[in-house]
Parts: C-alpha cells; sequence; structure tokens
C-alpha cells in the first residue's frame, strides 16, 4: 500500500506536488488497497485505524464508495467488501493488455489439443495472478480462473517468472514470508526455492506431479517480451485424472512449450534457438 509521498506507478513528485495533489482522492483509493489486500469484510473502525484516519472521516469515505458502487456491504453484516464496479474497472484494465488478447487464441488452442485447461499468469509481488483462463470442456474443470492469486514460491508459474529476477532480489522479495506447505515439495526455504528457481530457468518449462498440489499436474513454460524479459508464463493444469500421466514429458510438454513460443514471438521475441512452431 502506497503511503502519503509514494506513487505506485514510480512516477517522481511534481515540483507542484502540493498544488495538484488532491489527498482526499488518495484516501478513497487507500481505502480499496486495504480492502483488496485483506481480502475480508473490514468495518469502519478497522478501515480508520488501518489508515490512521479518525472514524469519521472513514465513514465519509466509505459512504461516497459505496454510493458509487465501488464498496458494498458484506452479506449479513455492516462491515464492507469490494463492490462490482471495482471489477468493471480491473477487468478492463486487463482487458485492454496487449498479452492477454495475444495468448487467449493460443490458450484455446492449447486446451483443445490436450483437454486440459490451460491459463495465463503473470507475477504481482510474491504472487501469481491470473489473467487468463480457457477451461476443458472434459469436466475437469480448473480451480484457477482470473483474478485468483497464489503464492509464487509455490507454484510451477511462479518459479518460471521468478526466474527473470537476481537471486539476490528474490531473496529480499520473500525475506519474511512464512513458507506454507501446500504439498510435500513446497519449498520451505529461500535456498529451497532458488533451487526450483535455478532448475526452472535451466530447463526452460517445469513439469509438475505433485509438486504444487498433491493430486494435481502441470505443464508450464515462460512468455517472453521483445526484449528477452519474461512477462509471463502458460500452462495446462488440473487433477491427475485430466491428464496421460505418460504424456507429461512428451506430447503435453511440446504443446506447452510450441504455445508459449508462438505467443512469445507474436510479442516481438526474436532467438536464434527459438523456432517458431505452426499449431496443430
Amino acid at each position: 500500500m502506497t503511503n502519503d509521498n509514494t506513487s505506485a506507478g514510480g512516477a517522481g513528485l511534481n515540483k507542484n506536488h502540493e498544488n495538484y495533489f488532491v489527498p482526499g482522492l488518495q484516501r478513497g483509493l487507500r481505502v480499496l488497497e486495504a480492502l483488496a489486500s485483506e481480502r475480508r469484510p473490514l468495518s469502519t473502525t478497522e478501515i480508520a485505524k488501518m489508515l490512521s484516519l479518525t472514524r469519521s472521516s472513514a465513514f465519509r469515505l466509505t459512504y461516497t464508495l459505496r454510493h458509487m458502487g465501488f464498496l458494498e456491504l458484506a452479506p449479513g453484516s455492516k462491515d464492507f467488501i469490494l463492490g462490482p464496479r471495482v471489477l468493471n474497472i480491473g477487468f478492463a484494465y486487463l482487458s485492454s493488455k496487449s498479452i492477454i488478447e495475444t495468448a487467449r487464441p493460443e490458450l484455446e488452442r492449447l486446451r483443445d489439443n490436450t483437454n486440459v485447461s490451460s491459463h495465463l499468469g503473470i507475477r504481482d509481488g510474491r504472487e501469481v495472478l491470473y489473467l487468463s483462463c480457457a477451461q476443458t470442456r472434459s469436466g475437469f474443470l480448473s480451480n484457477m480462473n482470473v483474478g485468483a492469486r497464489v503464492p509464487a514460491y509455490a507454484t510451477p508459474l511462479g518459479w518460471l517468472l521468478l526466474s527473470d529476477l537476481r537471486p539476490r532480489e528474490i531473496t529480499k522479495l520473500f525475506s519474511s514470508e512464512d513458507f506454507e506447505a501446500f504439498s510435500p515439495h513446497t519449498p520451505k526455504s529461500i535456498d529451497e526455492l532458488m533451487t526450483r528457481v535455478t532448475d526452472a530457468s535451466r530447463r526452460g518449462y517445469v513439469i509438475s506431479n505433485g509438486l504444487a498440489e498433491v493430486g494435481g499436474s502441470s505443464v508450464s513454460a515462460p512468455i517472453f517480451d521483445d526484449t528477452g524479459n519474461i512477462i509471463a508464463a502458460i500452462d495446462i493444469s488440473g487433477p491427475d485424472s485430466a491428464f496421460k500421466l505418460e504424456d507429461l514429458r512428451g506430447p503435453y510438454k511440446d504443446a506447452v512449450t510450441s504455445a508459449a513460443e508462438r505467443i512469445s514471438t507474436r510479442l516481438g521475441y526474436v532467438d536464434k534457438d527459438f523456432v517458431m512452431s505452426e499449431p496443430s
């Protein structure tokens, strides 16, 4: 969450900052950030305490935001949750990102070729944020839909996305992280995470059979932009029963890495060892 003197977008302060800056607008946006980060209903008193506001100021802010549809009351409660207007803005932003439009046909083709749900994710801080999902028609539906977030340290997509960072940056990012175990193979420390990230970087893909979740499998590959940076990753994932497990290292891996190559190429990535394959 940003403070009064920090821009989340990274822009420096204008010399006329004091004249241009609108404190009331900033406080309103910080209310939305607080609810988004807590991921639970918050009372007016809690919001006031979190943002160092008087209760009357917090009340006016929540009243205004609720009136505009950015907040609503949690069912059977007087506490606040994010309203549908926030989602409208969020999805409008996501829809404007060219990577989603570029990747979508490939995700659908990947789903159709493998009969497994396919996903596109980016790294947002210490989490993987899912931007797009093509659900399988076979009945083995994925529980990872658009907007879902998972810890980057615990997932193959996260290991690939972290492989673009220097070890020092990864250490700083996860120095205060509590490494909750999601499977017996979840990294328990930064050192174990580094091993996963290094292996993902070396291979250029990750094949998982129970690494991220007991009873689940996936194949993941990175997406590169025109500068050669990893900006996203895709996968096919679902319960073991959705896969022919003997094909994880063959047809499934080939399908995912080929789709990732085509998306990367269409985003401008060029590599002498990177041969774009035509979709089957």
